[in-house]
């Protein structure tokens, strides 16, 4: 019998302690990945994650991109969103909630709300996503987790579809994204790319190496840059590997492979 795989949904909202529970319950069923609630991040990882629901936490509405719910009617009218907040945060998007592609929860709610409303919106029942899950878990004997960090969302794209078919594969297109990400839920080895704008993988990885729960998260570098000068500069930050871009599939797979034990 084919395993069915476990849905997708892209959790937007601010990285607080109701976001982490719902985050850390829902994880049990589905494959989560956390989202700021920026337009141009969202749009980015609506390309990359492509959802099979998207849940936004409303708490600090009044800082919220209005524009998203634009977007996600506009270009994404297909994918179900779900809402969660206070009437009051939830009144300045009711708006939306006359399609039927939103739908709003009204905090405080249950855990086994969210999950009802979740399963309702995938058409699917609870017991389906439990199986899911677990003939997931059991058939790939417990994932190893990789962040792959890069701003290009082509290359994220590329990453992903080369590794997920071995690991379960978390993406952030920025160094401070990927720090939320690791906060999240820790990675067994992280994939980082050398040349970002604002805050670069040498900063990143600074970042990394000076929390104490995450200094020890085996690093990657994956650069554009081929010279010798380059190479010095990424090899003195001791990482545990670094591949010139782009990789070729089967050398990182073996050099992942390598680094986390041989488990796969």
């Amino acid at each position: 019998m084919e395993t069915e795989e476990m849905k997708k949904i892209l959790l937007v909202g601010k990285l607080n302690a109701v976001v982490k529970e719902t985050n850390k319950f829902l994880s049990q069923f589905f494959h989560v990945q956390l989202c700021s609630e920026n337009a141009g991040v969202l749009e980015g990882m609506l390309k990359i994650v492509n959802p099979d629901l998207v849940l936004v936490s409303l708490i600090g509405a009044y800082d919220i991109d209005t524009s998203i719910f634009f977007m996600l009617s506009d270009k994404y009218a297909k994918t179900p969103v779900l809402t969660i907040g206070t009437r009051e945060e939830s009144d300045r998007f009711f708006q939306y909630y006359e399609e039927s592609q939103f739908e709003n929860l009204v905090r405080p709610v249950e855990n086994t709300v969210i999950m009802e409303a979740v399963c309702r919106k995938l058409g699917m029942d609870q017991k389906e996503a439990e199986r899911d899950a677990a003939q997931e878990k059991g058939e790939g004997g417990g994932k190893k987790r990789i962040l792959v960090v890069d701003d290009n969302g082509t290359a994220l794209r590329t990453m992903k579809a080369m590794l997920e078919e071995h690991y379960e594969v978390a993406v952030a297109i920025s160094g401070a994204q990927a720090m939320t990400s690791i906060g999240k839920k820790r990675p067994d080895l992280i994939l980082l790319d050398y040349e970002m704008p604002v805050c670069d993988g040498k900063m990143t990885l600074e970042m990394i190496r000076g929390d104490e729960d995450m200094k020890n998260i085996p690093v990657i570098f994956l650069t554009a840059v081929n010279n010798r000068e380059n190479i010095e500069a990424v090899l003195r930050l001791n990482p545990a590997g670094y591949f010139l871009k782009p990789a070729v599939k089967e050398r990182l797979l073996g050099e992942i492979s390598r680094i986390l034990g041989g488990e796969e």
